[in-house]
């Protein structure tokens, strides 16, 4: 019998700290109480059930966020956020590095209320009316709007030295209550690691921050309603008009139609403009007032093909479409003997009519599909695209298609996100 000896350490080394897994509290719509009107003064009401879990975890994450001053997670309607106190330039510090975020890229601000909204803001703005429209319509919820900065209050790290400062109010239940008890606005950009997919459930979290530790605390409130990030709108240009930098859960639609209501005599709406639709401004893309402008986002670690067809927008004239087992012989080598069926993520509208070409393809490849919902329903696409791509990633493809759809309403957002997230894009013939 073989005897194996460790050799004796030294007592003055110590052993190599192990990063502990992060603590996943859950939270309940049900043990929380917020005021269901936005009023004008006053700030948000907010009582928890006492004794229940909920209130447990809401405790330790104001506990995390004020005395510790580390950041957090927390669920919101749009994806779930790494929040820290957006007022303690420290705290923020750690969003940077928790998720390798670079410098240069802004983070938004979260309030409970418009007394806290007022609270950072410089003390002689005034809310144009365009803005009143939009936060009484769409606050809380998932629109972001540009306000000038106060740098006395917001330190520059959180808007990247812009004179501009991104702030949202969140609808989820869990957010705002910890917002408003803690009583600090929070920055809290998507809690993952920086360039990856958003995170909309949990255990999406998890496996990109949890695991490892790279957080203390994260709020399991369950999966998000909307599936993507707000829309950040600017209402600041003296031309009056509505600028949407990124688009996200409250639609252009809906927002022409707010600023369009009760209008004046002789008073005009306000245009609604979509960046990259729109207009251009290269100047902005490369010193962002918003996130999502400037770097590779939204991206696993396996390459993303768009699919797109004529169903969804015009075609070039000098592309030529394909069908679906063409465009798999284009952009993949062929499988040799011994490597076997080959293993690829779809991601298809229930109703499309690419699910019978995947369905042809010969036995050369394994398809793991994941639907996006019906055509007729962009707000289930927009709720599913993430958790779709995580998902397949997670299930070991080594490619994943995902088929566009038209650009109105969610869908607007949902193809800025898969425009950034895909390698190429590649037309199919139906």
């Amino acid at each position: 019998m073989g005897i194996s000896h460790s050799s004796p350490q030294p007592t003055n080394v110590k052993a190599p700290m192990v990063p502990m897994p992060s603590k996943i509290m859950i939270c309940s719509d049900a043990d929380i109480s917020l005021e269901s009107s936005f009023d004008l003064s006053g700030e948000a009401k907010c009582l928890i059930t006492p004794g229940s879990t909920t209130s447990e975890a809401i405790d330790l994450a104001c506990h995390q966020l004020t005395k510790v001053k580390v950041p957090i997670v927390i669920p919101t309607e749009t994806v779930y956020g790494l929040a820290a106190s957006a007022i303690d330039s420290n705290a923020v510090s750690l969003i940077f590095k928790i998720k390798g975020r670079p410098a240069d890229n802004p983070l938004i601000v979260h309030v409970s209320s418009r007394d806290m909204l007022h609270s950072i803001l410089p003390p002689s703005y005034t809310l144009s009316n365009a803005y009143e429209k939009l936060i009484n319509s769409f606050w809380p919820g998932p629109l972001t709007l540009l306000f000038p900065v106060d740098s006395a209050k917001i330190p520059p790290i959180v808007t990247a030295g812009q004179p501009t400062v991104a702030i949202r109010m969140p609808s989820h239940s869990v957010a705002r209550a910890v917002i408003a008890l803690s009583r600090t606005p929070l920055a809290a950009p998507s809690a993952n690691s920086s360039g990856k997919p958003s995170p909309t459930k949990v255990e999406h979290v998890w496996r990109d921050l949890g695991e490892t530790g790279k957080v203390s605390l994260i709020l399991d409130g369950g999966a998000c309603d909307v599936g993507v990030e707000s829309t950040v709108v600017d209402g600041l240009h003296e031309d009056g008009r509505i600028r949407v930098l990124r688009p996200g859960g409250v639609t252009v639609e809906e927002i022409e139609r707010v600023v369009g209501e009760n209008l004046v005599e002789e008073e005009k709406a306000p245009q609604v403009l979509v960046h990259r639709r729109d207009y251009q401004d290269e100047a902005m893309e490369q010193q962002p007032t918003t996130p999502g402008m400037k770097y590779l986002h939204y991206s696993p670690s396996v390459p993303v093909i768009l699919l797109l067809t004529s169903d969804v927008a015009p075609m070039p004239s000098s592309t030529n479409a394909s069908g679906l087992k063409d465009v798999l012989s284009e952009t993949l080598d062929e499988p040799t003997a011994s490597e076997g069926r080959r293993k690829l993520g779809i991601m298809l509208l229930s109703d499309s009519p690419l699910v019978s070409q995947v369905k042809a393809i010969d036995n050369k490849f394994d398809f793991i599909v994941y639907s996006l919902g019906p055509k007729d329903s962009p707000v289930t696409t927009a709720q599913r695209i993430f958790d779709g791509l995580l998902t397949l990633e997670l299930q070991g493809v080594e490619m994943i298609f995902v088929e566009g759809i038209v650009e109105k309403q969610e869908g607007l957002a949902v193809m800025n996100r898969l425009r950034k997230a895909a390698r190429e894009v590649k037309w199919i013939s139906i």
